[in-house]
């Protein structure tokens, strides 16, 4: 007996049950998939004019005619909706919505607290040390340039805690005047804290302030004959005002955004523009996923929600498009900021220039993606023609391996498409257990811990698995799929030419041959497949030189007294302190280490043989 068909869903039964208070409404398919996540202010309206119009735009109707369950979430207020509207999207990613695909952490100025003398320091990232976080900043050079800044202006100390709790002498920046030293006593507590207090008014954007507080100050010391200090005080604000009105922009007010939109073959680019304290930070461009028959206006409102509902808001949003609801949108954001967000469409002046030049760099920025996006795709289609798949690859992995001298070797795997790099999905192994410089292992080490998951149903497939090396890299890929029964995986090596020059590489593909240890090809210097090869090995070794070098310098900085169990934090620093360093402590015997306070006979030994093997 066959079961029966589930009935299609009544949408216009469903919308008599709805209430007509505001809320959130989300349309499932039959597999339980998301469809589209919305707000309303009136859901029996809203989602009624789903079932209850007799026409819809195609991307509309496509939806709906997928539509087998909605559900609902009753809100306060349309604001709320909106809020809960935006968290959801973002989430769980809806195919029909637009989707801000931003999942890089933006970058900090951060400010310590809790010690004597604080310091300044990029930052990306959970913000869960103990000190004030400024920002977020546009891109990593427009932090890197801030912090030059301070270095110059007001020398508060940016080196990293190893370094400022063994000081041997000042270092080169104290020498350029680019720090106080206050690790060697070359500054007071009571100054050093005026510098961070003057630091902290000039990120907050009160710089004007700052100017006025150092001109008064040389002033008094002036009057009391301290010459010196006056000079230095003096220099100071010749530079603060010097900055001031080279980086201050016409128009620009104290904190303002301004955000341009352009859509065209199905891609859209927003463009935003960043005045912060009246100085432009840069530009960054964001390209949101694109649902069909969406217009500009569309993306901007979906943008700004999703954007700006978990970061800090300017007091000025300067947008290319008159929103729907963008009433609506500036209550939720002031409410979120704690003051007044004003949502500007029709501007003149400096702000319709500011506008233009967003606009002009959406355009640009789009067309040179798409432009990107064809030659990608010219690429993959060579690809396939000169391996002789079937399909065109939709997912390309490639490993490659990274150590110095065989030591802390680590191996990455990059992923590319046809739309490019997908590096939300790049992953890093760390490779333990092997001789060391024995790449063969290390590539076998890697590739078994990312198969395996595969194996276990777990993980996306590739089409196509690119290995940085030879036959016998290859060799290595080969035995790892089959031992964990995977097939249907291309296998390709990138071996390098003669003389090792770019563009004379050989691909040797896994697909043996009768009498032959594989096939060989040579595009030559010229062939698309090459290039786009070519890139993704280069991706695969630029991320795993930069994983190695994290490891390395990490191993630096860290200490081998962490690795002898029963020395803390607090016995760590009193070794340190009691003998000068890591030198002193080598050369101290057992009586000398049961010297220092906490450490005993039993302890002192274990140091003394760990440190003497």
């Amino acid at each position: 007996m066959q079961s029966a068909q589930p009935l299609p869903f009544d949408g216009k039964a469903f919308v008599r049950t709805l209430t007509t208070s505001p809320g959130v409404y989300r349309h499932f398919d039959a597999a339980g998939e998301l469809l589209y996540v919305g707000k309303a202010g009136n859901l029996r309206k809203r989602v009624g004019s789903y079932f209850l119009k007799p026409r819809m735009e195609p991307r509309i109707a496509a939806m709906v005619a997928q539509i087998a369950r909605v559900e609902i979430t009753v809100t306060r207020t349309e604001g709320e909706a909106l809020l809960l509207e935006s968290q959801l999207i973002k989430s769980l990613k809806p195919r029909y919505n637009i989707l801000l695909r931003d999942d890089k952490s933006y970058p900090y100025i951060y400010l310590s607290s809790g010690e004597d003398f604080p310091r300044l320091a990029f930052h990306r990232g959970a913000k869960n040390l103990p000190g004030r976080y400024f920002g977020p900043y546009p891109s990593a050079h427009a932090v890197r340039e801030s912090l030059n800044l301070m270095q110059k202006l007001f020398k508060v100390r940016q080196c990293v805690d190893d370094c400022w709790r063994h000081p041997n002498r000042p270092c080169m920046l104290y020498q350029i005047g680019r720090c106080s030293a206050p690790c060697a006593g070359m500054i007071d507590v009571k100054d050093y804290r005026e510098d961070v207090r003057h630091v902290e008014m000039f990120l907050e954007g009160h710089s004007d302030a700052v100017i006025d507080e150092l001109a008064e100050a040389m002033e008094q010391a002036s009057k009391v004959l301290q010459f010196e200090r006056a000079a230095k005080l003096r220099d100071q604000v010749a530079a603060l005002r010097q900055l001031r009105a080279q980086n201050h922009v016409q128009g620009a007010t104290a904190d303002m955004d301004v955000i341009a939109c352009r859509i065209e073959a199905g891609l859209t680019c927003v463009s935003v523009l960043f005045f912060r304290n009246g100085i432009s930070l840069g530009t960054r461009d964001f390209f949101p996923r694109l649902p069909l028959d969406a217009t500009p206006a569309d993306v901007l409102a979906q943008f700004i929600a999703q954007y700006y509902l978990d970061r800090p808001v300017p007091r000025e949003l300067i947008l290319g498009e008159l929103l729907a609801d963008q009433g609506l949108l500036a209550e939720v954001l002031s409410q979120h900021a704690g003051h007044a967000v004003d949502l500007k469409s029709s501007v003149r002046g400096d702000r319709a220039q500011f506008l233009q030049m967003a606009e002009r760099n959406a355009q640009a920025s789009l067309t040179a993606r798409l432009a990107s996006r064809q030659t990608l795709r010219t690429r993959f289609d060579d690809l396939q023609k000169v391996l002789g798949l079937a399909t065109m690859p939709r997912r390309i992995e490639c490993f490659d391996i990274s150590h110095t001298m065989g030591e802390l070797t680590v191996a990455s795997c990059v992923v590319f498409g046809p739309e490019g790099p997908e590096k939300s999905h790049y992953r890093r192994f760390n490779i333990t257990g092997i001789t060391p410089g024995d790449d063969y292992a290390a590539m076998h080490q890697a590739l078994t811990r990312r198969f395996r998951r595969l194996a276990e149903g777990e993980g996306a497939r590739p089409d196509l698995l690119l290995i940085d090396g030879g036959s016998g890299q290859v060799a290595q890929a080969v035995g790892v799929l089959r031992e964990l029964g995977i097939d249907g995986i291309e296998v390709v090596g990138v071996a390098k030419g003669p003389g090792r020059r770019v563009g004379e590489e050989t691909l040797v593909l896994a697909r043996l041959e009768p009498g032959s240890s594989g096939r060989e090809l040579h595009p030559g210097t010229s062939s698309p497949t090459l290039h786009l090869v070519a890139a993704v090995r280069d991706e695969a070794h630029r991320f795993a030189i930069s994983g190695h070098r994290n490891r390395r310098e990490k191993a630096r900085t860290r200490s081998v007294l962490e690795d002898i169990p029963g020395i803390g934090a607090r016995r760590r620093s009193a070794l340190l302190k009691a003998f000068g360093g890591m030198q002193g402590i080598e050369t101290a015997g057992v009586e000398e280490l049961m010297q220092v306070k906490g450490i005993d006979h039993g302890l002192a030994e274990r140091i003394y043989a760990s440190l003497h093997g």
